[in-house]
């Protein structure tokens, strides 16, 4: 497992799971590895895969993830890029079965940053499910064209729905899951005062949450800015789901893990 960004849920989730199922996880700053002194990932790549059975990596920059499984001679794992968090999408989709027994009748609405990588992922995940996603965010961050294409090509398999839309409050309308991420992801700090100017009318709050259905659920992939993207009252309140979304996160891991490797 290589971490070039700071993870509390990823790390510790993907550990424990590694370690239930028998597995001997090592987990590893960049700074650890001659990546951090200018090695070439696809060295590194092509070393690991002669020492372990499986690569895992959270990482800033999705090409260098692509790089790594070009030269890689075992499975790599995306623990998350700057355009998707997968493992994070698969544990969300659990839950929601795990919630209302289906996902092909369930409305899911994401609001805030359309272009960060868990919209990117909970939008690919439900295309292919068969589920309804919209997403409401600013015009300047919707999701990336690539993205939408491909959501659409499963949705147009599947019977999925997708939308984009600008108003949050439209979107959230009859919604059974409200989803939303922080504002600024790791490496976008130099942008912060931008985003959240763009994203100040796309706060969750009880006031937007008493728009959507009468079963809704709140979910997030944590960490949260509290008072930023979500309230206290919503993410601590009887519509949060958000401890049993990270939970899943061990469990799905696992079966990635058991899928992958057995």
């Amino acid at each position: 497992m290589i971490f070039e960004k700071p993870s509390t849920r990823t790390r510790v989730s993907m550990e424990v799971a590694a370690v239930q199922l028998g597995a001997y996880p090592l987990a590893l700053r960049r700074e650890e590895l001659q990546l951090g002194r200018g090695e070439p990932i696809k060295d590194t790549a092509r070393v690991l895969s002669r020492y372990v059975d499986a690569i895992a990596a959270r990482v800033y920059s999705h090409e260098s993830l692509e790089e790594m499984a070009a030269y890689a001679t075992v499975p790599v794992i995306n623990m998350l890029s700057d355009v998707e968090h997968p493992l994070q999408a698969l544990a969300d989709a659990f839950t929601i079965k795990e919630k209302f027994g289906a996902i092909d009748r369930v409305k899911v609405v994401y609001v805030g940053d359309g272009r960060n990588n868990v919209a990117h992922s909970l939008l690919l995940v439900i295309a292919k499910l068969g589920g309804h996603i919209a997403v409401a965010s600013p015009p300047a961050l919707q999701p990336r064209r690539d993205v939408l294409e491909a959501a659409r090509a499963a949705a147009s398999e599947t019977g999925a729905t997708i939308e984009l839309l600008e108003d949050p409050k439209e979107a959230v309308r009859g919604a059974d899951v409200v989803y939303t991420d922080v504002w600024v992801s790791m490496g976008e700090e130099a942008e912060a005062e931008e985003r959240r100017k763009l994203l100040q009318d796309y706060q969750v709050n009880a006031e937007l949450m008493s728009l959507a259905s009468n079963r809704a659920v709140f979910m997030h992939c944590l960490p949260a800015h509290r008072g930023e993207e979500v309230t206290d009252d919503v993410i601590e309140g009887p519509w949060s789901v958000v401890w049993d979304q990270a939970e899943n996160r061990l469990h799905v891991q696992k079966a990635v893990l058991a899928l992958i490797l057995s």
